[in-house]
């Protein structure tokens, strides 16, 4: 498995492409690393999606499910693997490589949608699997679950085959790259797409294969004698201040988004750093 922390993403034509492919195909695609992650192009989901990742417990079942097909898709050798997420709505997930015959070093992911067999057996399947969640809330899922658009076999054939054309496109483009980085170009990196996970000074320098003393000498060097707890500290808040403005998910489902989950210390210090509480912040901003 390659190095997450030695692969540059080109978020900004990412983006644009996977963008691009919603608006011509009403199909949802994103970016993953190889370990799964997403590598957090847009915060877009489709309303199903978006009330099962507003609840911690959603959003930790989506997580997961993403890493198990990274794997499974990793582990079949071939192309794309498809498959129904945790919900029962159908994903598909595809390699990417720099170079043809390498491992992957991230992957191509699409889905949110439902194919063309019959709808109310596809609901009773996805209910089975929301025994987790409240009666009132499989009611409410279950109104947009009647929301996804259905695809029949040929069209989601016809996609895949567009994807994996996609594919050579962006290794063509450059739009992500396996490159050797400096260790303070790989701690930079790594806390930009693991600032959300439970975080240490020995975890990261198990992940990253540096010296805990030589990690914290890096920190101060990019942060400008700052401690590597502040420089996470402030990755988070950025991402936090971010989905306060881009989603309705309730102020504490962000705090878990955002790796920290005590409520009550994640509004201290986003009220330390910003000088005002999530609430007040997403209130002045929005009307902006």
């Amino acid at each position: 498995m390659i190095d997450s922390s030695n692969v540059l993403f080109d978020h900004e034509q990412l983006l644009k492409l996977v963008s691009n492919l919603y608006l011509l195909t009403g199909i949802r695609a994103n970016i993953l690393n190889s370990q799964g992650h997403d590598i957090c192009l847009s915060p877009d989901h489709a309303p199903f999606c978006e009330r099962i990742n507003a609840t911690a417990s959603g959003h930790e079942r989506c997580v997961a499910c993403d890493a198990q097909a990274v794997q499974r898709c990793a582990n079949s050798g071939s192309g794309f693997y498809s498959y129904r997420c945790h919900a029962g709505i159908c994903e598909a997930i595809l390699p990417l490589r720099s170079e043809p015959g390498l491992s992957p070093i991230a992957y191509l992911i699409y889905g949110q949608l439902l194919d063309d067999s019959p709808l109310e057996k596809q609901w009773e399947a996805c209910r089975q699997t929301l025994d987790w969640c409240s009666p009132r809330e499989v009611e409410n899922l279950r109104a947009a679950f009647f929301r996804f658009r259905r695809y029949s076999a040929r069209e989601l054939r016809a996609y895949s085959e567009i994807l994996e054309a996609l594919s050579s496109y962006i290794q063509r483009k450059e739009m992500i790259l396996a490159t050797e980085r400096t260790d303070a170009q790989r701690l930079a990196l790594y806390l930009e797409q693991h600032y959300m996970e439970k975080l240490s000074l020995a975890s990261i320098s198990a992940q990253l294969h540096i010296g805990r003393t030589r990690l914290c000498t890096l920190a101060k060097e990019l942060s400008g004698g700052r401690t590597l707890s502040w420089m996470i500290t402030q990755r988070r808040i950025e991402a936090a201040r971010s989905l306060l403005l881009q989603s309705d998910q309730p102020i504490s489902a962000i705090a878990e988004a955002v790796g920290i989950e005590d409520y009550n210390y994640f509004s201290k210090v986003f009220r330390s750093v910003t000088g005002t509480t999530p609430s007040a912040y997403r209130k002045a901003h929005r009307k902006m």
